[in-house]
């Protein structure tokens, strides 16, 4: 039978198999779930509001925008819209598993594709290309990633009660400590010094013009802008 015809299984051992190849990935990311639990307290969140956040947003990177832009009262629209576009590179990565996941159910595959993150999506990926079969390992090692966030998160916002003022620890400076170890992590050369150098030019510039947050979504909106056309040269 061709590749392309061969049907994909969905199986309780695959997704086993996806949980125990993540864990090593899910217990490196306890630290940084405790981080974020303190960060929401920090930013005014209840420990219900910060569980449920971890468990319907599941994406670390998005939920630490979110909070660095909390305030009273929420600005519901900036936060959605800076959520949208810096899980914008998820669609990228749910459409390299589509020649795999459109032979799977509906139900299998989209219900699958809600625990995409970046350390589960290579597994997946990796073992269809390798000609396994198992589409159940996105879901496995995201049900098993998923259960370590939301818990690690728990745990840091109960912590954040005996930290007391978090400034007195510098926790204050956790959102840019993270971010500043995630640009390290991407740079590639100096060609992403221009979508960078774009982006932060257009943070300064709107939030010395104009009040709120809006500075995040139009950094991130000039800097993607920027790199699809250094993309497209």
């Amino acid at each position: 039978m061709s590749d392309h015809l061969r049907p994909v299984t969905f199986t309780r051992s695959g997704a086993l198999a996806g949980a125990w190849d993540a864990m090593p990935m899910a217990l490196s990311s306890v630290a940084f779930g405790l981080v974020f639990g303190v960060a929401a307290r920090q930013a005014g969140l209840t420990l219900a509001e910060a569980t449920v956040m971890s468990t319907l947003v599941f994406g670390g990177s998005a939920q630490f925008v979110a909070v660095g832009i909390w305030g009273s009262p929420v600005p519901i629209f900036a936060v959605i819209v800076a959520t949208l576009i810096v899980n914008a590179r998820y669609l990228l990565m749910g459409a390299s598993l589509r020649p795999w996941y459109s032979r799977m159910r509906r139900r299998q595959a989209y219900g699958s594709l809600f625990f995409l993150t970046d350390t589960n999506w290579p597994l997946q990926l990796q073992a269809f290309q390798r000609g396994e079969r198992e589409g159940a390992v996105l879901m496995g090692s995201g049900i098993f990633m998923l259960s370590t966030w939301v818990a690690s998160t728990a745990i840091g916002h109960a912590a954040g009660a005996a930290i007391g003022d978090p400034r007195t620890w510098g926790l204050d400076f956790t959102i840019v400590a993270f971010f500043a170890a995630v640009l390290v992590k991407l740079w590639h050369g100096r060609g992403d010094a221009m979508p960078w150098t774009v982006a932060a030019a257009t943070a300064i510039l709107v939030h010395a013009l104009v009040p709120g947050f809006w500075h995040v979504i139009a950094g991130a909106l000039a800097g993607s802008i920027a790199g699809a056309i250094r993309d497209g040269r």
